[in-house]
């Protein structure tokens, strides 16, 4: 698997402490953590490319370290499995008008120099922002139109339109202290390099290009809920054996790499303590060039649902690492709060190949006398069928997807261009038929609107945003708009329902398995990391985590 955007590897290199210089502190060895906390954990990759330097800047999302996911907080974090907003440094929010957002702040918390957080601290946050666009990588600033502290527990937010599709942004944007950042001349190219002030349950320790420390901060809000003194990131090598190998080892409390074989390379030598959870990502669907016959058939479509064999795909394409995907278009079972109750097998279709040739023949497609598929002209269906060719998996997974077809009585042209020409012929709508990825976020507005809304679309020749089908459906758009606008969640869950329906019965593409979130663990230290049978939080929900883990032997699995 050579693919970065669904194999995202982030993983170690060294596990020795290194006294470089340019480190920016003491990097010492712990004892024994203190008060019954874990003495220290490893992870894995720190960030920053392949030459990091000390850079706690949050809002430069290319070059900071990983520090920053735990130096600095925002108004909410989500559990990015069951797409809960928890409070984190706002305790409530509420909904004034569908352009209006009050925040009511956590008491009690402080910066780790001492100083007291307030309303004045998130208006400047927003505000500096707002006048360094540079800054705004989440694009808040494309919805708000201002931002004020109403008292000093109090924030309130005005938006431009109405503001609910924007909501889920405001667990990705950390809140920084006026009275430091103020006085920086420009926050652009601030690193923020000594002694960052945040109020996370971190500070940075210790610092060199092979190693990042950092040391659990007392006066921390939750203090009591961080069982952990320290955690130790080592920088990943490029080509991922070594990590694999350390992984293997057991040097490592958790990663998130991909291992080929995890049950051989990792479970086995520590069936005990060595674990992992590969949770549910976007979903990878064919894609259908929707202006072209035979595609343009609702009834053409919906027949092909149990022509594809999703879990020969998953166990060969994916090493069985993943799931076949629902039809709804939501990621189950995690999202599964937001599916209506009356879809059988919360919308994963399964393999029927005499069912999809039956009810391809009713909608007029049948076969003619060399058993070959022919449309309403009475000729034999042609078409490609295209993914990357870099991509192993997926050209593994377009083997098995011809074969599908061909079975049928299709005649397919497997094609593996190059990632660029790719991406730009499915953009302009130059393809048949080719495998894409669509949704997987807690932003169910993006998730829907991204791939079918008609201002996404664009014509044949012309560059789409991100609607590469070009769907174009009166009826799913004023359901994506209702998303974008209600604050109501259950008039979200309402229109989420109908925008299921139309992807079950209307079949504008045909979800066949999730992308994987690579995640591993160690339970010698450690209890208490989100899995399978509990799962509270994403593996990347870091902030979640590392106020739910305890030391081994406190009870949790």
């Amino acid at each position: 698997m050579k693919r970065p955007r669904l194999a995202r590897i982030a993983a170690v290199a060294v596990a020795v402490a290194l006294a470089a210089s340019g480190c920016t502190g003491t990097e010492q060895e712990s004892g024994p953590g203190t008060e019954g906390r874990i003495a220290y954990l490893d992870y894995g990759d720190f960030g920053g490319g392949s030459n990091p330097q000390a850079n706690y800047n949050p809002y430069l999302d290319a070059s900071r370290l990983g520090a920053t996911e735990y130096v600095f907080e925002q108004l909410i974090t989500y559990d990015n499995y069951g797409c809960q907003a928890k409070p984190w440094l706002a305790t409530e929010w509420n909904w004034t008008d569908p352009r209006t957002l009050v925040w009511k702040l956590r008491s009690g918390v402080k910066w780790n120099d001492g100083k007291p957080f307030s309303a004045d601290d998130v208006t400047f946050t927003f505000d500096m922002l707002k006048q360094h666009k540079a800054l705004d990588t989440k694009g808040i600033w494309r919805y708000l139109s201002a931002v004020e502290a109403t008292d000093p527990q109090t924030v309130t937010m005005r938006f431009t339109q109405p503001g609910a599709a924007a909501f889920t942004l405001f667990s990705e944007i950390k809140i920084v202290p006026k009275h430091v950042w103020s006085t920086v001349p420009d926050p652009v190219t601030f690193p923020n390099a000594e002694k960052p002030v945040g109020t996370g349950p971190f500070t940075v320790k210790a610092f060199n290009p092979q190693q990042l420390t950092l040391a659990r901060n007392p006066d921390y809000w939750q203090a009591d809920k961080v069982m952990v003194d320290e955690l130790r990131f080592h920088k990943a090598d490029g080509g991922g054996q070594i990590d694999q190998l350390k992984l293997s080892r057991g040097e490592y409390d958790t990663n998130a790499m991909f291992v080929p074989d995890i049950k051989k390379a990792y479970v086995d030598r520590d069936p005990e303590h060595n674990r992992y959870w590969y949770p549910s990502g976007g979903s990878i669907s064919v894609y259908m060039n929707l202006t072209k016959a035979p595609f343009n058939d609702t009834a053409f479509r919906k027949a092909l649902l149990p022509a594809f064999n999703r879990q020969e795909i998953v166990d060969k394409a994916q090493l069985g690492y993943v799931k076949p995907a629902s039809q709804t278009g939501l990621v189950v079972p995690g999202q599964a709060d937001w599916l209506p109750k009356d879809i059988p097998n919360q919308g994963v279709i399964a393999y029927d190949q005499a069912k999809a040739d039956a009810d391809l023949t009713a909608a007029g497609y049948p076969r003619n006398g060399d058993g070959k598929r022919v449309g309403k002209d009475g000729k034999p269906i042609q078409f490609s069928f295209r993914v990357p060719g870099s991509w192993t998996d997926w050209v593994q997974a377009q083997r098995i997807i011809v074969a599908n077809l061909t079975a049928l009585g299709f005649t397919v042209r497997a094609e593996t261009p190059t990632p660029e020409a790719y991406e730009n012929d499915r953009a302009i709508g130059n393809y048949d038929m080719l495998l894409g990825v669509h949704g997987g976020s807690c932003n169910m507005f993006r998730n829907f609107q991204e791939p079918l809304a008609s201002d996404q679309s664009a014509p044949i020749g012309k560059k789409a945003v991100s609607n590469f089908v070009r769907w174009n459906d009166p009826r799913t758009d004023q359901l994506i708009d209702t998303l974008r606008t209600a604050t109501d969640e259950a008039a979200q869950k309402a229109a989420v329902a109908d925008l299921t329906k139309v992807m079950m019965e209307q079949v504008p593409m045909i979800p066949l398995w999730y992308g994987a979130k690579w995640f591993q663990y160690r339970t010698t230290k450690a209890v208490g990391w989100p899995n399978e049978e509990n799962p509270y939080a994403a593996p990347s929900d870091n902030l979640l985590i590392i106020t739910n883990l305890k030391p081994a032997g406190a009870g949790a699995k």
